[in-house]
């Protein structure tokens, strides 16, 4: 039950996202569009009140609990930045403004993907506290065992993403040298002129 509730979540996720900006720039009724968009965390709080109910009703703390937290925290962690970067490229499609675009070199990329790697240290945190939550709950060291391994399982994907972050600050992206022809628009260093 857990998990088709998951998949439920997921295609209310988007389904929500879809009527909200639909509302918004299809309707022209951008009030409305931000409305929708904010029953948006009614999904999360659905699925962690059944996750609740269910551990009461004494299911035994299993994976599905544990990648109900996950869902959760990445939603926590990434939803804000996913709706925004999807209702850029909506108002890119019907508005005419231009593509939301990350910075692609340099310092100002590595500054985004250092956020982007904050969204994901908060999915972690969230999930670890309604893993914890789940533990304290339960009240069972011996059936609770499953929901450290997610804990775990949240803080390694973190560790990898940030050495991923980390990454394009030590090895920045330089922007190519434009090709013959073409205005050099790069900052001179006038230090070695």
């Amino acid at each position: 039950m857990i998990v088709t509730l998951i998949i439920i979540c997921e295609v209310g996720f988007w389904v929500i996202l879809a009527a909200g900006l639909g509302a918004r720039y299809l309707l022209k009724m951008p009030r409305l569009g931000l409305a929708i968009l904010l029953c948006e965390p009614l999904l999360e709080l659905l699925l962690l009140v059944v996750t609740a109910i269910d551990l009461k009703n004494g299911a035994d703390p299993s994976w599905k609990h544990g990648l109900a937290a996950v869902y959760i925290g990445y939603t926590v962690g990434h939803g804000h930045r996913t709706v925004k970067w999807l209702d850029g490229h909506a108002a890119h499609r019907f508005n005419g403004t231009p593509v939301p675009r990350p910075p692609r070199y340099g310092w100002p990329r590595a500054q985004h993907e250092g956020k982007v790697w904050l969204g994901t240290v908060v999915a972690a945190a969230v999930a670890s506290g309604l893993l914890l939550l789940a533990k304290w709950y339960v009240d069972d060291p011996g059936r609770t065992g499953s929901l450290d391994s997610w804990m775990y399982t949240a803080w390694r994907a973190a560790g990898i993403h940030g050495l991923i972050a980390l990454s394009y600050t030590l090895f920045p992206k330089r922007k190519p040298a434009p090709a013959p022809g073409e205005r050099d628009e790069r900052p001179h260093d006038l230090t070695k002129v």
